[in-house]
């Protein structure tokens, strides 16, 4: 199926998903205030989010911070009690890619991840689910992609993606119902690729990365918080699924989008040769886009409230003013 008949299909299926996710109607939402909730990642960017969607809620968040990595015993004492467990732990993937930097994007990912599944697995009582992040980054940069027709990358991203996947995968081996978000770009007022793009935009110094063709697959940060909440929700939701928004675009439509909610000029260009000048090897990560589908999501009746690149950043740029 080529990437046109592609993007159609799932667009029926997005369309005729029933109307009653709890994203946006709430009818199926936990609303009881005994919850506790160990998340590593947790000061991050989309782990603040997370942190106030659930605490909202009346759950309680557990943070695992690194220093409860450095001893089992602490890890387990903060594991212990939970009845979901989040994993967002990772270093900045937008950095320079030295040896050194890869072994610590690594490590950060995969190691951890290994750790969590391994503290989980001894203790007494086994959380209810255990939500592990991955990436899109994972996905070739040719061709439209979704979780049952993929084709992945033969680059350090997708290897490290990977395995950090297949380190997430133990927590199921040991029978916890386990799921795995592939991020897209997040997208949000106060974090992410937007935080550092507004500046320079609102200087009218905004432009595209490079010829801005790459793809770029994205989710606006409520539709990712809408997603976390309907996994703990819903026992029926395991297994790895893309967490981007239905309609994908590429650099290009981003820095349009961004320009006219500004109403700004973005006539800039960032060659290529700088990007690699400043992240070395790590300029693959945003010179080599990939177009990816919530197939599985879409399947299961989520509905993204933000699925264009135009309303989500107008939506971004009115709560940043």
């Amino acid at each position: 199926m080529n990437g046109t008949k592609k993007k159609t299909k799932l667009r029926q299926i997005w369309q005729n998903s029933p109307s009653f996710s709890i994203h946006l109607s709430g009818a199926f939402c936990y609303d009881g205030n005994d919850m506790n909730i160990a998340m590593s990642g947790a000061t991050g960017f989309v782990g603040r989010h997370l942190t106030k969607a659930f605490e909202e809620k009346g759950w309680k968040v557990i943070p695992l911070g690194r220093g409860d990595f450095r001893e089992e015993e602490i890890l387990l004492s903060k594991i212990r009690d939970a009845d979901v467990v989040v994993n967002l732990a990772g270093a900045p993937i937008a950095e320079r890619w030295t040896e050194e930097y890869k072994k610590i994007l690594y490590s950060s990912r995969v190691e951890t991840t290994k750790k969590i599944v391994e503290a989980m697995g001894k203790g007494k009582k086994r959380p209810g689910v255990f939500i592990s992040a991955s990436a899109v980054g994972i996905y070739d940069s040719g061709g439209v992609y979704t979780e049952k027709n993929a084709r992945y990358a033969d680059d350090f991203l997708a290897k490290l993606s990977l395995d950090w996947e297949q380190a997430a995968l133990g927590a199921k081996d040991a029978g916890i119902r386990t799921v795995i978000f592939r991020f897209g770009l997040v997208l949000g007022p106060d974090g992410g690729v937007i935080q550092k793009m507004l500046l320079p935009f609102k200087m009218g110094l905004g432009g595209t990365l490079g010829d801005g063709k790459q793809a770029f697959s994205w989710v606006h940060i409520e539709d990712l918080v809408g997603a976390y909440l309907t996994v703990i929700d819903h026992s029926d939701f395991e297994g790895i699924y893309n967490l981007t928004a239905p309609n994908p675009t590429t650099n290009k439509g981003l820095t349009r989008a961004l320009a006219d909610a500004l109403h700004k000029p973005a006539v800039m260009r960032v060659p290529f040769f700088v990007l690699k000048l400043q992240l070395g090897e790590g300029a693959k990560a945003v010179l080599e886009g990939q177009s990816v589908l919530p197939e599985r999501l879409l399947e299961k009746g989520f509905t993204f409230r933000f699925s264009e690149i135009d309303k989500a950043i107008q939506d971004l740029v009115r709560k940043v003013k």
